[in-house]
């Protein structure tokens, strides 16, 4: 099964309130609003595009390591994803496709990282649950996710629904501010120039692992 077929699969689920979800109706609504503003403001039109040069950045791993973006590349091509954070499901649900997919981005000599605004001890949860064997690094304050273009502020309608939920982004993110990364998938060339570049501002649609494959099979 497709990872978006999965995300599909698991968003019928959730928005009919299905146990052990039990959503109601007005929380979907609220969310589908956000989701819609967010698609309208052209958000994603501004976020860095296959041709663009990606900035160069250093960001820690859960135990406090520093991964160098241009070290990487001196390797061969790189995969980002930018997610959210652990407490979202879709995220994860991708998180386990790029794991499944690792094999064969090893062959073509890809590396992959994920890039998340959440804290170091968030991160190593999204490792654990997730059986993860490539980074997973924390972007705080999402400064990297900014000069990618994908950060953006919830509206307040939103903010007063996560604090409902018990949804602590402050907390998980360890930054009073608001803001999250739309998810985003980018390969990068080793002259750090954009071949691939999937930002979606409907953080329920995921591009599949293999979408890639041709991209990083031509910059081998």
């Amino acid at each position: 099964m497709s990872l978006q077929a999965q995300l599909d699969a698991f968003k019928a689920d959730f928005e009919a309130g299905k146990p052990p979800y039990n959503v109601p109706p007005a929380v979907i609504k609220t969310m589908h609003r956000a989701t819609a503003e967010l698609i309208a403001s052209g958000a994603a039109d501004r976020a860095l595009k296959t041709g663009d040069q990606a900035p160069e950045f250093v960001l820690k791993d859960p135990e406090g390591n520093a991964i160098s973006s241009a070290d990487l590349l001196k390797k061969g091509p790189l995969v980002i994803s930018f997610y959210r954070g652990v407490w979202c499901p879709y995220c994860n649900m991708e998180l386990q496709a790029l794991e499944a997919a690792k094999p064969e981005f090893d062959k073509l000599g890809a590396s992959i990282i994920a890039i998340s605004p959440q804290t170091a001890p968030n991160s190593r949860k999204s490792v654990r649950q997730n059986n993860l064997t490539f980074p997973i690094l924390s972007d705080p304050k999402g400064d990297i996710g900014a000069a990618f273009g994908l950060r953006f502020s919830l509206p307040d309608y939103l903010v007063d629904l996560y604090k409902s939920m018990k949804n602590d982004l402050p907390n998980f993110n360890d930054d009073p501010a608001w803001t999250l990364p739309m998810p985003a998938r980018y390969v990068i060339d080793r002259d750090g120039i954009i071949l691939y570049a999937d930002v979606n501002p409907d953080y329920t649609l995921r591009p599949d692992p293999e979408d890639m494959i041709p991209v990083l099979t031509a910059a081998t």
